[in-house]
C-alpha cells in the first residue's frame, strides 16, 4: 500500500518492510492528501464510512486497553505512549507514523480506496465552527463553549452511537463525544504563525514552536475529547487536525533538502538527553509494523509515498 490518498482510487505495493527494498515513489506515482473542500462528495463519503467501518469493528487484542471496537485501538495506542510521543523530537515524526497507521488500517481493513484527507486550519482560522468539517453531514457540529471549561456532548449522525470509553486523563470511563470551541485560541492558528515557526533553522526549534502552538492550539480551540491529551484520539477531528499539523512540517521540509534526512533534539528528558536520530525506533504496539524515525522522514522517500494537493 502507498500511503496518502490517490484521488480516484488506491494502487501500489504493500509498504515495505524493515530491511526491504524501498519501492520507487515520484511525483507521478504519489498519493495524495487532498483538502478536505476540495474533495468530492463521493470522496468525502467513502472516507466517513471507512472510518464508521473502524468504529463498528471488533477491537482486536487485550494490548489495548480499555478499547471496544477497532478505532478505540488507536485511541489506546496514543493513551498508553502519551508522556513518550509528546514534548520531545519525536513528536512530529511519531504522529506523522501515526496517521500513517490510522490510514493503513482504513484502506486495509475499511475498503477505503479514495483520497486522505487533510484540513487546511488556516482558511478556518478564528471561525473553526464555520469549517465544512464540522457538519451534520460529515464530523458533527463544533459548538461555541460558554465558559473555558464547559464542553457539549454531540453525536454526529455519520458516526451514531459513537461512545469514548478511554479517558480523560489516565482514567477508563464511558462517557459521550464532546466539544467546546475557544474561537479566540482559533485566532491563535493562523498562516503567519505556521511561517514564524516554519522560519526557525533546526528540526528541534521548528518542532518546539510547532508542537507548542499551533498544533495546542489546534487541539484546545475545538476543546472537549480534543483538549484531553492523552485520550484526544477519541474525537476522529484528531486525525484532521494531525494531518494539518503534519503538512506544515512537510512545508518546512521542501525549503531545504537537508531536511528530507535530518532531525536533532532530544527523545527523552535525562540530562544528558538521548539524542534523537534517524534509527529511533516509532512503534504502534502492533498496529502495524515498528519503523524507524528515518523511514518516516521524508514522505516521498519510498517507504512513504505521499504528497498534499498544496
Amino acid at each position: 500500500m502507498k500511503t496518502g490518498g490517490n484521488q480516484t482510487a488506491n494502487d501500489g505495493d504493500d509498504a515495505t518492510t524493515e530491511g526491504a527494498s524501498a519501492p520507487t515513489c515520484s511525483p507521478s506515482n504519489a498519493n495524495i492528501r487532498v483538502e478536505w473542500r476540495n474533495m468530492t462528495d463521493d470522496q468525502r463519503n467513502g472516507f466517513m464510512d471507512s472510518l464508521k467501518c473502524l468504529l463498528d469493528a471488533p477491537s482486536k487484542g487485550t494490548q489495548y486497553p480499555g478499547s471496544t471496537n477497532r478505532y478505540e485501538d488507536l485511541v489506546a495506542v496514543h493513551h498508553t505512549l502519551t508522556s513518550s510521543i509528546h514534548g520531545h523530537g519525536q513528536f512530529l515524526l511519531w504522529h506523522r507514523y501515526f496517521v500513517w497507521v490510522f490510514e493503513k488500517l482504513l484502506r486495509e481493513e475499511c475498503s477505503l480506496t479514495g483520497p486522505m484527507p487533510w484540513w487546511d486550519e488556516t482558511l478556518d482560522s478564528g471561525n473553526f465552527s464555520a469549517s465544512p468539517l464540522f457538519t451534520d453531514e460529515w464530523f458533527g457540529p463544533l459548538p461555541e463553549r460558554p465558559s473555558e471549561t464547559q464542553a457539549y456532548c454531540i453525536n454526529p449522525p455519520r458516526l451514531n452511537g459513537i461512545r469514548l470509553h478511554i479517558g480523560p486523563g489516565q482514567a477508563f470511563e464511558e462517557r459521550c463525544l464532546s466539544r467546546g470551541l475557544n474561537q479566540t485560541q482559533a485566532g491563535y492558528v493562523t498562516q503567519n504563525f505556521i511561517n514564524d515557526c516554519n522560519a526557525r533553522a533546526t528540526y528541534k526549534e521548528m518542532e518546539g514552536c510547532n508542537e507548542l502552538g499551533p498544533h495546542a492550539y489546534g487541539h484546545n480551540s475545538i476543546g472537549g475529547v480534543m483538549a484531553d491529551v492523552s485520550s484526544s484520539v477519541g474525537d476522529p477531528a484528531f486525525f484532521m487536525h494531525h494531518t494539518f499539523v503534519d503538512h506544515a512540517y512537510r512545508i518546512w521540509q521542501n525549503a531545504n533538502a537537508t531536511r528530507q534526512y535530518t532531525i536533532d533534539g532530544c527523545v527523552d528528558s535525562q540530562s544528558p538527553c538521548t539524542p534523537f536520530t534517524n534509527d529511533y525506533v516509532l512503534s504502534s504496539m502492533g498496529l502495524a509494523e515498528n519503523v524507524t524515525a528515518g523511514q518516516m522522514i521524508n514522505t516521498m522517500g519510498g517507504y512513504l509515498c505521499y504528497k498534499y494537493n498544496y
